[in-house]
């Protein structure tokens, strides 16, 4: 393998696996989503650490969705899945559904029946949990548990044709219910549903669970190492013992290994949790910027790169643990950094007249597009009498730490001149709405004379009010105050949804943004970065907040 970093653990088996028994050919990996959902943070590093194997190692990676629950499954999610995958830069190799094993899953257990392994339990899931015991107490065995094979055989095939109905039998391996592994006392394989599924419609009635069906997929696929969370690893057992009914010894057997799943701060990244967000309208949608959606970080204006870089910076281990999510966030500012361009918006505006400035004359002054990329080049912004600033920026009165604009005290304007403030104008209620400047006309950035060297303190970003453009934007915030909303055993986790977690105001803008495109990123510059949202028009561009340059929740997060 190509690869100067220190190897993960997870590598670490591979490599000694290629010692032994296996050849680089025989590696193969898979990434089995449940289409009950979209996908979020937490699989961005699944999906990183399983196609990042296969580019490692040059082995292909199918993509595989575990569609057995016809309930809470719909086309809507596999294509969502499919997108947010691709959008991460990723390739499968070969597009897979559990359903296209339902026949031979099913021909297998039938065959389990046969030999005495499996049978066909009459009872309520109610009665089976309650048989199931406890880590410290044995089950008790089903009153159905040495129903004769015949008989098993005729209900599951019943079962199958739709003639027994919801809830009246399973299918259950017959196994140990003394096991000290709960999860091996005779596990269901199989349960009658009558629903629609998105692929096989109504063509079977019932459906494999996914201890039956996941390792078995494994094996037809021949998937060399299938890698799980680790809630998973008590299902090793029985993920071995399914595979050992099957396994020929002619063909690759697959290794199950778990790593830690990452939980991320200030969010929650269970499906049922994400569902309920959207349908209560906490959100807009399964891509509201707010959630930790592939598709909503996508929709925000995160880039593939910084998602990629965040799950190779947090690694792969064998403990759980919780990510701040300014971590997410410092990935990408450092990515936006390099490959965004710099504008000039304002979003609380507080006009400017530079008096001595011609009423009738307009100039088009060069600006940086990105001092990061020397091949990012140049643009013009228009300059004119009539300037916004944003109202943070002006004080009448203020001490030596204010380097903005206060009067009788000069400033520059980026790319443009130095301004000194003479005179405000106020409304009724005191507030100022116009400061009147004057401005030094030898001081414009970048023409080489004296007054253009001369040094002040601050600088302010400003747009032509004649030219500004207006435009939407989202300021977009965490959606919870709590860094761990769904830790906590007396509280709901909606209790902690954040109230301020989305502020839309109107904004005026340099008139270049006209024509970006949807999901075009920018630098708002001195306030964060910004992206195009699908929401946009011709008559009105939309901008999700990203990230602002700094993290503001540092200093909240460790008083709390």
């Amino acid at each position: 393998m190509a690869k100067e970093e220190p190897l993960n653990f997870i590598e670490h088996i591979i490599e000694d696996d290629l010692k032994g028994n296996y050849s680089p050919s025989d590696l193969r990996f898979r990434f089995p989503p449940e289409p009950n959902g979209y996908l979020h943070i937490g699989h961005a590093s699944s999906i990183c650490l399983n196609f990042g194997l296969g580019e490692t190692y040059n082995a292909p990676v199918n993509l595989r969705f575990d569609d057995t629950n016809p309930a809470k499954e719909e086309q809507e999610f596999v294509d969502a899945i499919k997108r947010d995958i691709s959008w991460l830069g990723f390739e499968w190799a070969e597009e897979r559904y559990a359903s296209d094993y339902f026949q031979q899953l099913y021909d297998w257990a039938v065959q389990l029946i046969k030999d005495g392994k499996a049978y066909v339990d009459s009872q309520t899931s109610i009665l089976i949990a309650e048989q199931k015991g406890t880590p410290n107490e044995p089950g008790v065995e089903s009153p159905f548990r040495n129903r004769p094979v015949v008989e098993s055989l005729a209900l599951f095939e019943q079962m199958k044709n739709g003639e027994e109905g919801e809830g009246s039998h399973v299918l259950r391996a017959k196994i140990d219910m003394a096991s000290g592994n709960m999860l091996m006392r005779d596990p269901v394989m199989y349960r009658v549903l009558h629903k629609h599924h998105h692929r096989t419609g109504t063509d079977w009635k019932i459906f494999p669970m996914y201890d039956w069906t996941h390792g078995e997929s494994d094996y037809i696929e021949q998937v060399s190492h299938s890698l799980c969370t680790l809630e998973f690893l008590p299902h090793r057992e029985l993920y071995d013992w399914f595979l050992d009914q099957v396994y020929d010894a002619s063909k690759l057997r697959p290794k199950q290994r778990e790593f830690a799943r990452r939980n991320l701060s200030h969010t929650v990244v269970s499906k049922r949790k994400l569902l309920k967000l959207v349908e209560e309208g906490v959100v807009s949608g399964w891509d509201d910027p707010r959630m930790p959606t592939i598709s909503g970080l996508r929709r925000r204006g995160y880039t593939p790169q910084s998602i990629r870089n965040f799950a190779e910076s947090i690694g792969v281990g064998k403990r759980e643990n919780i990510i701040d999510v300014s971590h997410l966030e410092f990935n990408v500012r450092e990515d936006l950094n390099k490959r965004a361009p710099r504008v000039m918006t304002v979003l609380d505006p507080l006009k400017v007249v530079i008096t001595n400035y011609p009423e009738d004359k307009e100039e088009w002054l060069v600006a940086e597009n990105n001092p990061e990329d020397v091949s990012a080049g140049d643009r013009e912004v228009p300059f004119s009498r009539e300037l916004y600033i944003e109202k943070e920026d002006f004080r009448e009165e203020a001490n030596r730490k204010f380097f903005r604009l206060k009067l009788g005290k000069e400033v520059r304007l980026k790319n443009a001149y130095i301004i000194q403030a003479d005179s405000v104008e106020k409304d009724a209620d005191g507030n100022v709405t116009t400061v009147y400047c004057t401005y030094d006309e030898e001081s414009k950035s970048g023409s080489g004379t004296e007054a253009s060297q001369r040094k002040v303190k601050g600088t302010l970003h400003w747009v032509s009010a004649k030219h500004a453009l207006p435009v939407e934007v989202r300021l977009y915030d965490r959606l919870f105050t709590e860094p761990a909303p769904d830790g906590h055993k007396e509280k709901d986790f909606m209790e902690f949804i954040n109230p301020n977690s989305l502020e839309v105001i109107t904004a005026y803008a340099e008139p270049s943004l006209a024509s970006l495109n949807v999901e075009d990123t920018v630098q708002f510059q001195r306030l964060g970065y910004f992206t195009v949202d699908k929401d946009s028009s011709e008559a009105k561009k939309v901008f999700n907040r990203t990230v602002p340059l700094r993290d503001s929740w540092a200093k909240l997060d460790k008083t709390n």
